[in-house]
């Protein structure tokens, strides 16, 4: 029996708590294929969860859905330079969504003349050989180290783990020449104990007494205070203490680009979404003379202005208090400043109850009078949403009587009530937004209410979402999810046409077939790429595009688009349920809003009794 350094290396992943590994196999890691074969032969199993990957994006994006679900770190192994290239933009998300994986790349070998067992014998060797190859993820790692013996692997995994799973959690990358990884071991190495018991992640941080005094008093005098956070609901003990904190103090929160769900929807002092497009911050901001930010990818865009011309940013006079649980600073970004009265590290649900015991039982000034006032914002804001979902018939330019395209409040209403027709408890679903353009609209029709029921890449690398659905049914199963405690009854992407190619669907799909991870894709398809458009607005909004369709504008996907359902049936070879469905398609007997209603709860049955992938491509209207 042959053990090598890939046998140590299996056998401490397995050892430290990995349990899952999503793989994509190449010519620098002959030593873990032969190794995995030795388990099976001598024990009868892998000692880890292996998952193929025929594509290393969707691989990440795999392993951060798995991650986010569990709250602990899969592993993805890739070949070389150019597998490690191929994370993509995935590497991107896990860093800024600040999420736990461990990633292991070979490298090519350093001797050529059989010097050493796994020496250079493919001439890809000499071609994939480069000067620095960490340095292609090294901005985007919390750590990154070559393990050059199987003396120092023990430890350089450790140390990559409890740096990964400290605040700011995140990525980190491993790797190591073709000849350490083939290098034989004793045996007894094997029997060491390894653990993570002395290899602690970093405590969460509290907030200073004096620190929590200062914001206290500053809550508590506040005539208009104002909350924004992004992903303080990661943290899911945060969720509970900034719902109480809201609630004593009459604090109305605001959720600015959020990945998490941070306060139910029905939370009275909840005002409302925006991915801080000009003219979408709530208005609360401009009056308010306490601002609080915990949490937050950014609390607003010092430009943008409303549709009065009065920019959407604090007044000079407001006090503005910053915490963040892992980089209040933003060192990983190159251009980020908020004018602020403090600046602090600490965990957010420690802080916020920090807040809340410091607050006690004192009265909040104007509490009633402001109080009612956000209330009825509330209202406000909640009777739009519910009008938005409505179908009424409108004409199209041709006076036919067609009905008008469906719209993304609609579909995702249409979703929401398919789910609770079916009984499905929110503690037993997930949903993934990656729907764009349509970011707000999901949160916001989707009407969440605990937390970890939507979650975002928190990063904007697209291609997230369809990886991610395969990665938290897996994890979901590990989790123990759902009532039952076997997992998620439902597993839900909403992604637009352009996400969905950028998914890379043919992997995806069949991972999902081969692994039996069935989950509902939901397809925004507005015919392309509508977000770039959008951008040229934004800065020529009077210019020659402002009027040319996506197709012009070479952001479209016309006139014939795919039939992105189709994709994921071909990939599970006829595994997968697909429909395409639009409003052109109603008639007299059977209503656009029946139709959409009927297509998409057969999706959820096919998902739910079937235990088969399905995706509805729902056309909206064109770009």
């Amino acid at each position: 029996m042959v053990l090598t350094t890939s046998s140590l290396f299996l056998h401490t992943l397995a050892l430290v708590g990995i349990d899952h590994v999503f793989v994509n196999w190449g010519s620098d890691h002959p030593a873990m294929l032969e190794e995995l074969e030795r388990q099976r032969v001598t024990n009868g199993a892998h000692a880890l969860t292996i998952v193929t990957s025929p594509n290393e994006m969707v691989a990440l994006s795999a392993a951060q859905g798995y991650a986010q679900v569990t709250g602990k770190p899969a592993a993805v192994i890739v070949h070389v330079d150019v597998g490690t290239q191929a994370l993509a933009g995935a590497i991107h998300n896990a860093d800024r969504g600040r999420v736990p994986i461990l990633i292991y790349a070979g490298a090519s070998p350093f001797t050529s003349e059989g010097e050493l067992q796994g020496s250079r014998n493919e001439w890809i060797h000499w071609m994939q050989d480069v000067h620095d190859q960490p340095a292609i993820v090294r901005q985007y790692m919390r750590y990154a180290a070559q393990i050059g013996s199987p003396a120092s692997l023990p430890h350089h995994i450790r140390r990559a783990l409890q740096i990964a799973m400290s605040e700011p959690k995140g990525p980190v990358y491993l790797w190591a020449r073709r000849e350490t990884m083939e290098q034989e071991i004793d045996s007894s190495i094997l029997e060491r104990p390894i653990t993570l018991t002395k290899w602690p992640s970093v405590q969460p941080t509290a907030l200073p007494t004096s620190v929590v005094r200062q914001v206290a008093d500053a809550l508590l005098g506040a005539k208009s205070p104002l909350l924004i956070t992004s992903y303080l609901g990661r943290n899911h003990q945060a969720f509970p203490a900034l719902v109480t904190l809201s609630r004593i103090l009459a604090l109305p929160v605001f959720l600015t680009c959020p990945s998490a769900i941070n306060l139910p929807t029905s939370h009275p002092f909840l005002v409302g979404f925006s991915y801080l497009a000009a003219g979408t911050h709530t208005p609360l901001l401009k009056s308010a003379d306490v601002v609080l930010i915990v949490d937050a990818e950014v609390a607003w865009i010092p430009m943008n202005k409303d549709k009065d011309g009065v920019y959407e940013r604090p007044s000079d006079t407001a006090r503005v208090y910053i915490i963040d649980s892992g980089d209040p600073l933003r060192r990983g970004i190159g251009m980020h400043h908020y004018e602020a009265d403090l600046v602090c590290h600490a965990d957010a649900a420690v802080a916020l109850t920090q807040l809340r015991e410091a607050i006690g039982t004192q009265p909040a000034n104007e509490w009633s009078k402001r109080s009612e006032r956000i209330q009825n914002i509330h209202h406000e804001w909640k009777a739009r949403l519910n009008a938005a979902e409505s179908f009424p018939i409108a004409l199209s330019g041709s006076g036919s009587g067609r009905p008008a395209p469906y719209t993304t409040p609609q579909i995702v209403s249409t979703l929401r009530k398919a789910i609770r027709e079916r009984g499905i408890a929110r503690e037993s679903m997930i949903v993934l937004n990656e729907s764009i353009s349509s970011y707000p609209l999901v949160w916001s029709h989707m009407q969440p209410e605990i937390a970890g029921e939507i979650v975002a890449s928190g990063g904007s690398s697209l291609g997230w979402a369809l990886g991610a659905g395969v990665g938290s049914v897996l994890g979901g199963r590990v989790a123990k999810k759902g009532e039952a405690g076997t997992g998620y009854e439902l597993v839900t992407a909403i992604v637009g046409d352009g996400t969905f190619l950028f998914g890379v669907p043919a992997s995806t799909f069949w991972m999902a077939r081969r692994y039996q991870t069935p989950f509902l894709t939901i397809v925004l398809n507005n015919g392309g790429w509508k977000s770039p458009k959008l951008s040229m607005l934004g800065v020529h909004p009077m210019g020659h595009g402002s009027h040319a369709a996506g197709d012009q504008l070479t952001v479209g996907f016309g006139p014939d688009c795919p039939d992105y359902s189709q994709i994921a049936v071909a990939a599970s070879n006829g595994w997968a349920w697909g429909r395409k469905i639009s409003a052109d398609l109603a008639t007299e007997e059977k209503s656009a809003g029946v139709l959409l209603q009927e297509t998409i709860a057969e999706a959820v049955r096919v998902v739910v009794e079937d235990q088969r992938c399905a995706v509805v491509d729902c056309v909206l209207e064109n770009i």
